[in-house]
């Protein structure tokens, strides 16, 4: 006679109930706190080359030059917009360049638009940078945004 173990005959099931229960409770979960935001910094940089090539970019591409001038610790110590010295104030930069990008139209495409051309110093904080591009780029009012310039380029740091 042959003898059966008990814990054979027994069959093994997994509840799936559970577990497609939690993947829909992720799934509800995920959906309902997912949000659209508008996309931060989104506008076109162009960085300088790296060497010194004779095909220089030509200033009549570049009508808006922006100059940031560091000391010896980093800190700004002026901003000049077409040689128009601003002193060390982003909002009257953002004035300056929403008197000169006056006369765009709101729907022209960022290839028509103006374009400016921030020229800093070596060794200038990052952070400055960041608001010079914050105050050329656009503004907020209330939950809209004004865009301002949208093509930015980079002249090679001075040292």
């Amino acid at each position: 006679m042959r003898i059966r173990n008990r814990e054979e005959g027994t069959k093994q099931e997994l509840n799936m109930t559970s577990m497609i229960d939690i993947v829909f409770l992720l799934l509800i979960f995920f959906v309902m706190t997912f949000k659209i935001v508008e996309m931060e910094g989104d506008f076109s940089v162009r960085m300088p080359l790296a060497s010194n090539s004779s095909g220089a970019v030509d200033d009549t591409e570049l009508p808006l030059k922006l100059r940031l001038k560091a000391d010896e610790n980093g800190r700004l110590t002026s901003i000049a917009m077409n040689e128009v010295q601003l002193g060390t104030d982003f909002n009257a930069l953002r004035e300056t360049v929403i008197g000169l990008v006056s006369g765009t139209q709101p729907g022209d495409s960022p290839e028509v638009g103006p374009e400016v051309e921030i020229d800093t110093d070596y060794n200038l904080r990052y952070e400055h940078v960041i608001s010079a591009i914050t105050a050329v780029s656009g503004y907020k009012v209330g939950d809209e945004t004004v865009k301002l310039i949208e093509k930015i380029k980079f002249a090679k740091p001075r040292r």
